[in-house]
This record gives structure tokens, C-alpha cells and sequence, in this order.
């Protein structure tokens, strides 16, 4: 991974690799903007992308700007790594509860959390080419990696190790969601804490933990 992608998603194994290579590839150059965009998108989660790929659809010249990883929280650290670390509760929850089905299990069966994390890793992994930036350029949506920055009332300044770049446009739809906010609780910060974003990077099942 180059310098730019390193620590972008955690921990660095192949199934993070896939998906960083997918929705914030290393070797991406963003395109030369040619002429007036009818609509920019600021943000590629599941609102900016379903934007984009429906104006395109239609017609419209469209740009899609991200400046971290195309999917949103939805690909990333909510819908998808979320449903298949459920899936896995459900799955050990219906093991426990087996004897009501009249199914006997051999004592001293257990779970493997790491095993468990990895599996959602690699399903993301799998699932992110439907987001990714290659995918949406196939579709028509000229994709630039970086951060936006208005610099008029028709024009957007993308920034980033992708390229710098200038955009024109008539429209623009600022999809750019939100995050977890750090709440000033004393002591939070020296005890350690997650949130919606790390969690989904635990490789050990913590032997406690709290939810404010």
C-alpha cells in the first residue's frame, strides 16, 4: 500500500487491500474536466452515488467527488460489516438454542471472533466493486478522489494526491452525511474508546466494554 493508503483501513490484510483498492484506489488519476458539469456530487455514500449514477443515467454530465472511501458508511463501517457480524451472532445464538430443535451439539464447541471479523472483512471486501470508483467511471460518472472546496457559485476546487482540479458546474448536491461525535466525558480519552468507524477494525473480542 503506498504512504497515502496506510492506515486507511484497518487492519491491513488482503480483504482490506481489495476494498481500498476498489473505493479509494492508490494509482487513481482523477480526469481532466472537460467543459460544464450539469450536477457535481460532493460525497459518494449510498445518497451521492444513487445521484450520480441516476443523473448519469439520464443523461447529465455528471461529477462524483470523495475524498476517503467511496460506499459511505453504509459499505464501510454501518449496513454491510454491521449485517454480517449479526449474521454470525444469529448463526452461534441458534448453536446455544440448538436443543430446542431436538439437535444435540458436542460440549466445548466455540467461536472464533477473529475468524468472525475476518469473514465480514472479506464480504465487504467482495461487495465493495459495486461502489467503486472504476465501476461508476463504466457508468458514465467522471470520479475524483479528494477533498472539495467551493471556490465560487459555479465552481469547485477538488484537492488531493489524485490531482488537483477545477470543476465547472449548474448544479450541486452535497451529500457528505456525517460522523460520530466525541462526547467531552472526563477520563474517555485516556481510557481509550470506538465508535461507528473503529469497531469494525477489532481483530480481539475486548473482555469489557461500555456503550454511552
Amino acid at each position: 500500500m503506498s504512504q497515502h493508503e496506510e492506515g486507511l483501513v484497518l487492519p491491513d490484510d488482503e480483504h482490506n487491500r481489495t476494498l481500498v483498492g476498489n473505493v479509494h484506489p492508490s494509482n487513481w488519476v482523477n480526469p481532466e474536466p472537460a467543459g460544464r458539469y450539469n450536477i457535481v456530487v460532493i460525497g459518494a455514500g449510498t445518497a451521492g452515488l444513487i445521484t450520480a449514477v441516476i443523473a448519469a443515467s439520464l443523461g447529465a454530465k455528471v461529477a462524483l467527488i470523495e475524498k476517503h472511501l467511496m460506499g459511505g458508511d453504509c459499505l464501510n463501517v454501518g449496513c454491510v460489516p454491521s449485517k454480517g457480524i449479526i449474521r454470525a451472532a444469529r448463526a452461534w445464538a441458534d448453536l446455544r438454542n440448538a436443543e430446542e430443535f431436538g439437535l444435540h451439539i458436542p460440549p466445548g464447541v466455540k467461536y472464533d471472533f477473529g475468524a468472525v471479523m475476518a469473514r465480514m472483512r472479506k464480504l465487504r471486501a467482495q461487495i465493495s466493486h459495486n461502489d467503486s470508483a472504476h465501476r461508476y467511471t463504466k457508468l458514465g460518472v467522471d470520479v475524483y478522489i479528494g477533498s472539495g472546496r467551493f471556490t465560487g457559485a459555479d465552481t469547485i476546487q477538488v484537492e488531493g494526491p489524485a490531482g488537483n482540479r477545477t470543476l465547472i458546474f449548474a448544479k450541486a448536491a452535497v451529500c457528505t452525511g456525517a460522523r460520530a461525535s466525541v462526547p467531552s466525558t472526563p477520563g474517555l480519552k485516556e481510557a481509550g474508546y470506538l465508535t461507528n468507524e473503529t469497531v469494525f477494525s477489532l481483530t480481539e473480542l475486548p473482555s469489557r466494554i461500555g456503550v454511552i
